[in-house]
């Protein structure tokens, strides 16, 4: 008992307790909301504890902020209003004539964007694989790099990278290597550990987990001059998360380790009874032995897989979209890591330039009982494919 408390609570126990001791006042175990847009200044005038003005801080986000930072082992946490403006901000961090490598295939809403920017900023960006460390080895270039930016698992192919392998390659050339850990959460990765600098979630996912919310967040490994930058710019910019998102993102997370547990556990039992599925040409999913990745996969995720996959389906482009339209439970919709079961047609998302293969669908798996996704699937399936 005594080692325990010498350790502190373990992050399950302050994920529980959303890292709140309570209201001194009130005894409350929920913190308010504090919709105050301006707070007044002490008696010399100072600021406020927590900022003067909501663009800047704000009380109720401030929870969320440590309560992440403490589940990711970061020294300090930033909330965005959306998975988008906490990305942008880091790539804004960089300076005409630095040059960028980012990995290739990645989410394509932030592919795109970045593509735009750096044309128009100057920056030079370079798309790597970076599940071939010798290929970042070969495009990182030592004092002009000054960011890598990665996305493990990867959506939608669901590869995997080696945070600490890309890290030391990073560090040896003065760059930073930022991670987008949407798809693990700090329940099954923790990038900071690994030798990362910055780790991004759309908070919008597993973070809030309920499909109510847009926000973002990102975590960081030292408060330094690019920290500062970042948080800069999301006061200047407007893009700081609302009280009232904060605080359901703050609610969500309370649940995060046993939705993320139990809908990887789903997942992987999916997982292997899609694989003898004759519909299904290959399933796209770390847990399985035949990733390319899985074993740096069991090394780097050690709680779990996470409970993205995606399917190659054993027909046509036009056969995989009538898988999506078949299915009774599975929602056809876009994003991941709510409580309710997705399935979407990522090449129809993407449009026609996407590199991803045409029979690509990809899954987020809920809550919902195993079987009855399952049984789902499959007559899907059998009614598309045969």
């Amino acid at each position: 008992m005594q080692e325990r408390k010498n350790r502190g609570p373990s992050p399950e126990s302050l994920a529980a307790q959303g890292g709140y001791e309570g209201d001194g006042e009130t005894g409350a175990v929920v913190p308010p909301v504090h919709a105050a847009t301006t707070f007044r200044r002490a008696e010399d005038y100072g600021p406020p504890p927590q900022g003067d003005y909501l663009r800047n801080a704000s009380p109720t986000g401030s929870h969320v902020e440590e309560l992440l930072a403490r589940l990711e082992g970061a020294e300090a946490g930033l909330v965005f209003a959306s998975g988008m403006a906490a990305a942008t901000a880091v790539v804004m961090s960089l300076r005409p004539g630095d040059h960028l490598l980012m990995q290739d295939p990645l989410y394509w809403g932030f592919r795109g964007w970045a593509v735009d920017f750096c044309r128009d900023w100057g920056i030079e960006l370079e798309t790597v694989d970076a599940t071939d460390p010798e290929d970042v080895a070969g495009k990182i270039r030592p004092g002009r790099t000054k960011l890598v930016w990665i996305e493990t698992p990867g959506n939608p192919v669901m590869q995997v990278v080696d945070i600490a392998a890309l890290a030391g390659l990073a560090h040896q050339a003065g760059a930073r290597l930022a991670v987008d850990s949407t798809m693990a959460t700090p329940v099954l990765q923790r990038p900071l550990e690994l030798g990362a600098d910055i780790v991004m979630h759309s908070a919008t996912k597993y973070l809030n987990g309920h499909s109510d919310v847009l926000a973002g967040a990102l975590l960081t490994r030292q408060q330094d001059e690019v920290w500062q930058r970042i948080e800069r710019h999301r006061s200047q910019a407007g893009a700081t998360l609302g009280p009232f998102e904060a605080w359901l993102l703050h609610r969500g997370l309370r649940t995060l380790f046993v939705r993320v547990r139990q809908a990887s556990a789903t997942a992987a039992w999916l997982a292997d009874r899609l694989a003898e599925h004759p519909g299904v040409e290959a399933v796209l999913y770390p847990g399985r032995p035949e990733h390319p990745q899985h074993k740096l996969a069991r090394r780097q995720m050690p709680e779990g897989f996470g409970a993205m996959m995606s399917l190659l389906v054993n027909g046509s482009e036009q056969q995989a979209v009538e898988v999506v339209r078949n299915c009774r439970l599975f929602v056809p919709a876009t994003s991941l890591g709510s409580t309710e079961s997705l399935i979407e047609h990522r090449p129809t998302i993407e449009g026609t330039d996407s590199p991803i293969p045409r029979n690509l669908i990809r899954l987020s798996i809920g809550l919902e009982d195993r079987q009855d996704l399952l049984d789902d699937l499959d007559q899907a399936l059998r009614q598309a494919v045969g």
